[in-house]
């Protein structure tokens, strides 16, 4: 059993109502919203688990509210969204979702998206030699896996769950190059088939964010036909 608060935002009440069957049939605690407004004022008052965010709504969209979310916050967003083109869900990814599900869903793959990205959120992959590490230093950046956070001379950067993970993998296997496929596997449940540009989006995302030049990039390096890597010096201290 699990006690996860989810927060379902979307304007159709439909969705709402099979979405809190679902979930509540799966032991977790649904927060409902119609639309932003109503999803701001639950979050003045808890801090859910998940948000479960529809692209369209009318007033503030989907899309606006997850670029706003992700200025402060590192919840965990799955974007819903009746649109089902590659264009729509990266465009989701790229605003800071966590992962994309298309309309209508199979309600057992939706019940699997949340369970994975709580994973990835709760459980940090492990290195490959098993040690916890207590830190990661590398140019000016420090890295915080037990505690989830991000330093920069002292000044702490805000990652999603996503570019935790997707840091955090990196970093541990420096400077071996990863595919994405191994990026996939590595980050624990992401399914290939139907989320197979994420891996790209994340990077993309996170280069934004350490990258002194996103556009030409000197820690995350794309290796041509190969994948990706960590291509800075990283100091691992041990717990």
């Amino acid at each position: 059993m699990t006690d996860e608060t989810i927060l379902v935002v979307d304007d159709d009440p439909q969705i709402r109502t099979l979405v809190r069957k679902l979930l509540e049939k799966n032991y977790m605690r649904v927060k409902l919203a119609r639309d932003v407004t109503e999803a701001q004022a639950v979050l003045e008052r808890e801090t859910p688990d998940l948000i479960i965010l529809d692209l369209m709504m009318p007033g503030e969209d989907g899309t606006s509210f997850c670029r706003r979310l992700r200025q402060d916050s590192t919840i965990p967003i799955l974007m819903l969204s009746a649109l089902g083109d590659d264009v729509d869900r990266i465009i989701g990814l790229e605003t800071g979702a966590d992962d994309y599900l298309a309309k209508p869903f199979n309600p057992r793959e939706l019940i699997a998206r949340i369970r994975s990205i709580l994973r990835r959120t709760h459980n940090a992959p492990s290195n490959i030699k098993g040690t916890k590490i207590q830190r990661f230093v590398f140019e000016d950046f420090e890295f915080q896996p037990e505690a989830r956070r991000l330093f920069k001379n002292g000044d702490e950067i805000s990652l999603t769950s996503g570019e935790f993970t997707l840091l955090q993998i990196l970093v541990e296997h420096a400077p071996r190059v990863l595919s994405r496929d191994q990026l996939l596997e590595l980050s624990r449940g992401i399914n290939a088939n139907s989320f197979d540009r994420s891996i790209d989006s994340h990077v993309s995302r996170l280069r934004g964010k350490i990258e002194h030049n996103p556009r030409r990039p000197e820690l995350i390096k794309t290796i041509r036909n190969l994948g990706y890597v960590f291509a800075t010096p990283v100091e691992k201290e041990h717990a």
